[in-house]
């Protein structure tokens, strides 16, 4: 385990007021299925005319607790861009956990590569750079993040309904899931929304396309940088500043599907961009390695922590 903090950019102003969570879990959750975040198009091929509106649906893990100011956590399912969901069983027992210590908690679905969601003709234009095989995964990645940008703007554009603390944000995941949520917290607000037109997809008119958002910490479960590396080889963006997320990292060092130099670049960028991060090799560990324990505390406990000292909430 290697940490790095640095204590500057994520420092919240005294002024505001800060969330209190519990060290233990003590509220009872309250689950709503199914929420409609957004739609998005599935065309029949690729930007075909022929397309249908499909609904972007999510779940909440609420407190059962009167609190008023309450810390947020989005959470995005892996599957490689083609298959997963959001109950997904290790992100179900993650949102339950964060929860129950006073957390409100969102789990997402996203467009995948079989939706074929509408693709930036610029993505097309750069198709030729792409290994064939890995094509459709590819054009996977931009209606993904999409939908998990639209995801978060209904959170926040409905806070006030979930009591939620817009200046506590964590978004985190694993596998293609960690990925999003290092594209979606990295990158420009208005990347992954601004590409496409509304006379090229009208549901971004469902997408809360005013709202902004700031992410605090990400979560990262043996996820990448893929998603901005694609904008930087497709647009020449250069994303990964001094002023990113605090970011945790925990991969297994034997991981066959998200190599482990996947976390060792993370690493490196953050340490180079001096950004407050947790490094967490998974000794001998594989992919999905949510069951992974390091001195005797559990993902979830390493993450709390590592958000309460990044966010300095108040803890009992």
């Amino acid at each position: 385990m290697i940490a790095c903090n640095q204590d500057k950019d994520n420092i919240i102003s005294p002024e505001t007021s800060i969330p209190t969570v519990k060290q233990l879990p003590t509220y009872q959750v309250d689950i709503t299925e199914n929420i409609t975040y957004a739609e998005g198009l599935s065309h029949q091929s690729l930007n075909s005319t022929d397309a249908s509106v499909i609904p972007l649906l999510m779940d909440a893990y609420v407190p059962d607790n009167d609190l008023e100011n309450r810390p947020l956590l989005m959470l995005v399912h892996g599957g490689g861009f083609t298959g997963g969901s959001k109950q997904q069983e290790p992100l179900v027992d993650m949102a339950q956990y964060y929860a129950a210590r006073g957390f409100v908690v969102f789990s997402i679905d996203y467009r995948l590569k079989g939706d074929k969601g509408t693709i930036p003709q610029e993505w097309i234009d750069a198709s030729s750079n792409i290994n064939p095989e890995n094509l459709g995964q590819f054009y996977a990645v931009y209606p993904a993040h999409r939908d998990a940008k639209a995801a978060l703007r209904w959170i926040v554009a409905n806070a006030d309904n979930y009591n939620i603390n817009t200046d506590y944000i964590t978004v985190g995941g694993g596998s293609a899931g960690a990925t999003t949520s290092i594209g979606i917290s990295v990158s420009d607000l208005s990347d992954y929304k601004d590409e496409l037109s509304l006379t090229e997809d009208i549901t971004l008119t469902s997408t809360n396309l005013s709202q902004t958002y700031e992410v605090r910490t990400i979560l990262d479960f043996w996820g990448s940088d893929n998603s901005v590396e694609i904008l930087e080889l497709i647009y020449g963006y250069e994303r990964f500043d001094s002023n990113n997320p605090a970011l945790f990292i925990a991969h297994g060092t034997e991981d066959p599907t998200v190599p482990f130099s996947n976390a060792e670049d993370l690493k490196a960028i953050y340490e180079t961009n001096e950004v407050d991060f947790i490094y967490y090799p998974l000794e001998g560990r594989g992919h999905g390695a949510w069951n992974a324990t390091v001195d005797g505390k559990s993902l979830s406990d390493l993450s709390f922590d590592f958000i309460v000292e990044n966010q300095n909430l108040n803890v009992e």
